[in-house]
């Protein structure tokens, strides 16, 4: 079974993300968006009134990571664009959209110094227009928002659904459908968690039963697209 898993927006909730995923051996691709990231110092995590001008999940306000500590915090993962400011496909220009999923692609690949072909749709909006965009500038998969029982089954990789969130409550169940299929994909983000420790030891447990499961095979969301319905190797 292979298994993996992205996280969004890069919030500094993802330090002790990270140091989770490598204490169970996790691959990961974390999805950015340099342009609102801090340039120099980490957000401090806080709680933080639901009228504050800054945004807020749910009243809490995790800060963005710096933008200086990004190659630190990530070394050893996947990095791949979620555009330049999180523009979402309609709220821009067709062609500022696409030059925001560009500029934070250079970003990670100036950080990690390899290509970088992956993508989330901000929002999980997308349009055939802005696929088309994304098909034209050889990128290899978009994730959306949609979750589906076998990821395999997708004709579209610039449409690339997953299996579930990581807070899904039937979790384990839909882990247990997508057995057949030998894929099971999951995401989410990590200021979800708040710095709230039972629902982190949730997650962490997760962690540790996969860890445990002897058919798992961690792998990257960039390695899924081969196994594709949509695959010229199938």
């Amino acid at each position: 079974m292979k298994v993996c898993t992205c996280w969004d927006d890069a919030p500094v909730n993802d330090i002790r993300l990270t140091q989770l995923f490598r204490r169970y051996g996790v691959k990961a691709t974390f999805n950015l968006n340099p342009g609102i990231m801090d340039p120099e110092t980490r957000g401090m995590n806080k709680w933080m009134p639901t009228k504050s001008i800054r945004w807020t999940y749910n009243g809490f306000s995790s800060g963005r990571l710096a933008l200086k500590d990004v190659a630190e915090i990530y070394e050893g993962f996947e990095l791949a664009s979620h555009c330049w400011k999180h523009e979402v496909p309609g709220t821009v220009s067709d062609g500022e959209w696409i030059q925001s999923a560009l500029d934070a692609r250079h970003f990670c690949e100036d950080i990690t110094g390899k290509p970088c072909r992956g993508f989330a749709w901000p929002c999980g909006r997308f349009t055939p227009e802005t696929v088309a965009l994304l098909r034209a500038h050889d990128f290899a998969y978009g994730r959306t928002t949609a979750n589906v029982p076998d990821v395999t089954q997708c004709t579209e990789p610039l449409a690339l659904p997953s299996n579930c969130h990581f807070m899904a409550r039937d979790f384990w169940e839909r882990y247990e459908a997508a057995r057949p299929s030998g894929v099971f994909y999951f995401w989410g983000h990590s200021y979800e968690m708040y710095e709230y420790d039972p629902l982190w030891h949730q997650l962490e447990y997760k962690l540790a039963a996969l860890a445990e499961d002897p058919d798992v095979e961690w792998v990257n969301v960039v390695d899924l697209v081969p196994l594709l319905a949509a695959s010229p190797e199938k």
